[in-house]
């Protein structure tokens, strides 16, 4: 029996998810599935993260809003890093969290999703356009191999989210991306697509993993491949596309 790389990656995800659950693993919120899993040990892998140079030299840290990442998002701000983060299906765009105006028994609160709309503030397309340089890029995932591809729940918005800071030039080739992940999210072999997003590092309860060799990035959205419902769902990303005369160019 042959898959195509979309069969091949919902079997990966899907294996993952039961795996997770059915180890007792996975943490709230549940059902693992449909999500980037929340699991046991998130937080000794975000303690692993803090150990790197790419992390100790980091000024502006763009996260995703997903549980597993809020040990991770905490760090930021606790180390008095600016922190871009994503909203929920970019939906609202982006949220800016300045941990030079928020209390630090606040912190914890900030870094969850409900915390981040209470003290952060949604930051416009042109105020995005001039945060400066992003120095880190944290990334959920469902699964990663050793190669440093992965799998997110299979919408693509880790990949929209990067295409936008790229179009603004905000990340570039060199911007470390790096995801924190159970051990049993690690697996032999993920297929990839061109518009995929890769990692430079993988960190997990246990153990870091740097990923060897040169990955291919990409250079903006991939607005041939961008069916034009995102465009209706996110408005920031319609004004983008707007403002690079792409509105015509998503795939109907």
């Amino acid at each position: 029996m042959s898959y195509n790389t979309k069969d091949l990656k919902n079997k990966i995800r899907e294996r993952i998810w039961r795996t997770l659950e059915e180890k007792g693993i996975a943490l709230p919120p549940r059902p693992a599935r449909g999500r980037i899993p929340n699991f046991i040990g998130a937080k000794e892998a975000a303690e692993k993260l803090l150990k790197l140079h790419i992390w100790k030299k980091a000024r502006i840290v763009k996260s995703n809003p997903d549980s597993p990442q809020k040990w991770v998002r905490e760090a930021a701000l606790r180390d008095k890093k600016t922190l871009l983060m994503a909203t929920p299906r970019l939906k609202k765009g982006f949220l800016l969290l300045d941990p030079k105006t928020l209390p630090r028994h606040l912190l914890r609160i900030a870094s969850t999703i409900r915390g981040a709309f209470q003290l952060g503030r949604i930051i416009s397309l042109e105020e995005l356009a001039e945060i400066g340089s992003i120095d880190l890029i944290i990334t959920g995932s469902v699964a990663v191999d050793v190669h440093g591809n992965r799998l997110g729940k299979g919408e693509g918005y880790a990949e929209i989210e990067y295409g936008v800071l790229a179009e603004l030039s905000l990340v570039s080739e060199n911007t470390p991306i790096v995801t924190t992940v159970h051990d049993l999210q690690v697996v032999d072999y993920i297929p990839v697509d061109p518009y995929d997003l890769r990692l430079d590092y993988i960190v997990t309860p246990t153990r870091v993993i740097e990923v060897q060799g040169s990955r291919a990035r990409p250079k903006g959205i991939y607005w041939e491949v961008l069916p034009c419902k995102k465009l209706e769902e996110i408005p920031l990303l319609y004004l983008l596309a707007k403002s690079r005369g792409k509105l015509d160019k998503c795939r109907k």
